[in-house]
Parts: structure tokens; C-alpha cells; sequence
């Protein structure tokens, strides 16, 4: 294995995924796709079928990372078909990280448990389970989830992508707000995180 995609938001979306990535031509938003070529080899294909695939919604918009697992065998995806933006592109292999139970954002807050949070964008209680916060542990901003998304989302969109906290002003992948809720960077160095990470420019 030289490569995952991995940041899907379930189960779920992650097989359709792959389904599709396997039999493109069974897939709606692949057929126009050109069939394999008798000269091209099956891992050319595949990448070729996958920066499509990357291009093309659902996938489009999600907050996916392209892992390279083995650098020797990564190679540049076309320049009319790059990943988006927000598609970060990494190299390494991954490092699984066990959750422990009862990691939540809420536990990991500097504030007491026992004062109610207020949300910064409609002033209202919040209820522990559905309390976000900011990437940045410095950032004391509590809010909503679904405040924060409207927050996050742009004309037209239907699914946030990225966008600026409210009050730190930093720039944020909706994704990486979604794994700080779930937990996944409690015990994570933010100013290392991304050091075997790169972003595509156009």
C-alpha cells in the first residue's frame, strides 16, 4: 500500500468511497471517466481515476487528506486536476492514535465544567455535547456546533469547507474543527502537527 485518503466523516462514506474508486464506470458521478488504456499500467489508472475522483462531488467537499505512505512511489497529480485547496497532501505513514473514553472537547476546555457556556455567535447555553471549540488551545471561543457551521459555510455551499474563527480570526478546515470536537487532538503539538504536510497551489 503506497497511499490512503483518509478524513471521511463515517463509515459509511469512506466504502461508498472506495466502491467507487474500484468500479468507476458503475459509479454515476465516473462515468465519463475513459475506460483503462491497453498501455497504461493499473496504477496509473487509479491515480487517474482518482483526481477525478477528487474533483467531482460529494467527494469535492470534504475535508479529505491525500496520504502518501511510501514517498518513493508518489507521484504529482495533473495541473488541471489537483486535489482542492482544502485537500491537504502528506507524506509518512500514518500513526493511529486510541482515543481514550471520555476524550471530548469538553474535558480538554480550561474552563470549568460546572459554569454554563454561552454561545459566542447566538448567546445562548450551550449543552456539553454539542459545545465546539477552536483549533487553537489559546482561542477561549465556545459555540454551537451548528452556529459555528453556518458560520463556516459560504453562498451556496451545503457542507462547510473552511473559514475564520470568529475570534481568533485564524483560517480553519472545517475538518480539522470536526476532529478537535471528536477529540483528536488532545494530546497533539498544533505548532508540529503538519510538518510532513503541503497544500496544493494552483
Amino acid at each position: 500500500m503506497v497511499l490512503i485518503i483518509h478524513g471521511f466523516p463515517n463509515d459509511i462514506s469512506a466504502l461508498r468511497f472506495e466502491w467507487a474508486w474500484q468500479h468507476p464506470h458503475s459509479s454515476r458521478r465516473l462515468r465519463h471517466v475513459s475506460k483503462k488504456k491497453s498501455n497504461e499500467k493499473v496504477y496509473d489508472f487509479c491515480l487517474r481515476v482518482l483526481s477525478v475522483m477528487l474533483q467531482v462531488g460529494p467527494w469535492n467537499r470534504l475535508p479529505l487528506t491525500i496520504q502518501w505512505l511510501n514517498e518513493e512511489f508518489a507521484r504529482d497529480f495533473p495541473v488541471q486536476e489537483r486535489p482542492p485547496m482544502h485537500m491537504p497532501i502528506c507524506y509518512g505513514p500514518v500513526i493511529s492514535k486510541k482515543l481514550e473514553k471520555g476524550n471530548s472537547i469538553s474535558e480538554h476546555s480550561p474552563k470549568s465544567s460546572q459554569v454554563e457556556e454561552q454561545c459566542y455567535l447566538c448567546f445562548t447555553a450551550i449543552e456539553p455535547s454539542k459545545e465546539i471549540t477552536c483549533v487553537d488551545p489559546t482561542c477561549s471561543i465556545t459555540c454551537h456546533i451548528i452556529c459555528m457551521s453556518k458560520h463556516f459555510l459560504s453562498p451556496g455551499q451545503y457542507v462547510p469547507v473552511e473559514g475564520y474563527c470568529p475570534k481568533c480570526f485564524k483560517h480553519y478546515l472545517w475538518g480539522d474543527i470536526i476532529r478537535k470536537f471528536k477529540g483528536c487532538y488532545g494530546n497533539i503539538d498544533l505548532s508540529v502537527q503538519n510538518i510532513l504536510c503541503c497544500y496544493e497551489e494552483n
